[in-house]
């Protein structure tokens, strides 16, 4: 049967596929072995399903099939950071990024533990001024299979090309798109992580990043399948509208008032996320406005440097600066961390390894960036 007569079964929760194995005649227990090959043994084929009888393993292949995006493009950074650009069965391009942790959890455990961060959507229709995805425009959700399609992508290239075994520790919903306008896939996604004979992800492990959209944060808070971040980066509405228009059509004071009525577990507390740009939102009347907005909220406050996108105004801040910018929200009680930038030498910001393979394709060289598993 051609393809798009069949379904991939990476897109179904745990329900859907007894439903859709009980439907083939087969019985209901033989569900739970096919999650286990997909989501525990990450396989990509039928065959491989040899506890599956030979006639039931001819019936899935009739209706169904297993596919991951394909790789594209590897970049490893000096730094250990990883970025993949992944070929979607459309022919379209996302990406995904394994962030190393910067130490083990003990100093006898030579496990290195990853953190990595997955898209949701080609393209993204947010259109930030800052940002390198949003100058792509929206191409189209994605699927489930396509958003944790990503992580079995990254496991299966650490267990081909890492000696070490290191092993996905966190997810972070931070790649190309915006989580909530893809809101109903991306939890069937965090249902699947999450299932306790699969990927088992802990929802203390899963951070979901938004730039703020009122429909669908209650919803997905009401969920408790992740942690909330929130894309600020500004202190005030005029200044949102400037760098984040459209997010900036929820007023920003009606987005902190959301987010103070925000359902959040014991000891959980709202990561707000701050680009910080040199000279744009890192003046003191800004630290007076973040203090004011943090003072209403059960957060914790992200500084990111500047990543300078070609094409846009806007520039890192020196270490001084950033320095200062920090030890002045410090003054004013606010928790502030200043996140370590890492893969800088890959072009490690969202959105800018799919732009240069785009452009090297429309100049007629080929892919760009190096063989996977070569250092840039």
């Amino acid at each position: 049967m051609p393809e798009e007569n069949r379904i991939n079964l990476c897109d179904l929760t745990s329900p859907a596929l007894e439903e859709f194995v009980t439907g083939l005649g087969m019985k209901r227990f033989r569900a739970g072995q096919i999650w286990q090959w997909i989501w525990v043994r990450n396989a990509s084929g039928f065959d491989a399903m040899t506890d599956l009888s030979q006639k039931d393993r001819a019936a899935l292949a009739e209706k169904a099939y297993i596919r991951w995006p394909s790789v594209a493009d590897v970049r490893v950074s000096s730094d250990g950071t990883t970025k993949f650009l992944l070929e979607l069965a459309d022919g379209e391009l996302v990406e995904t990024v394994l962030i190393p942790s910067d130490a083990p959890m003990r100093p006898s455990d030579l496990t290195v533990r990853m953190t990595q961060c997955v898209s949701t959507q080609v393209g993204c229709p947010m259109a930030c001024s800052f940002c390198s995805t949003g100058k792509l425009g929206f191409r189209r959700n994605m699927t489930v299979g396509e958003i944790l399609g990503q992580v079995q992508v990254a496991r299966a290239y650490m267990n081909d090309t890492r000696p070490e075994h290191p092993i996905i520790r966190n997810l972070v919903y931070m790649g190309m798109g915006e989580p909530l306008l893809n809101l109903g896939t991306v939890i069937d996604s965090l249902n699947t992580l999450e299932h306790p004979k699969g990927l088992a992800f802990s929802p203390r492990r899963i951070t979901v990043s938004t730039c703020g959209i009122e429909k669908g944060m209650r919803e997905f808070g009401d969920s408790g399948l992740a942690y909330l971040a929130v894309s600020l980066h500004a202190p005030n509405q005029e200044l949102r509208e400037q760098l984040m228009p459209r997010a900036a059509k929820w007023h920003l004071d009606d987005l902190v008032s959301a987010l103070e009525q925000y359902p959040l577990k014991t000891r959980e507390r709202i990561t707000l996320e701050y680009l910080v740009i040199a000279g744009i939102n890192d003046r003191p009347e800004h630290v007076k406005q973040l203090a004011r907005i943090c003072a209403r909220l059960k957060a914790k406050l992200n500084l990111i440097p500047c990543n300078p996108i070609p094409g846009t105004p806007y520039d890192a801040p020196t270490p001084d600066e950033l320095l200062r910018f920090e030890k002045a929200l410090w003054a004013k009680g606010i928790t502030a961390i200043v996140r370590k930038s890492k893969g800088q030498d890959i072009e490690a910001a969202c959105g800018q390894l799919r732009a240069a393979h785009e452009a090297a394709l429309a100049a007629g060289v080929g892919a760009c960036g190096t063989d996977a598993g070569e250092e840039a």
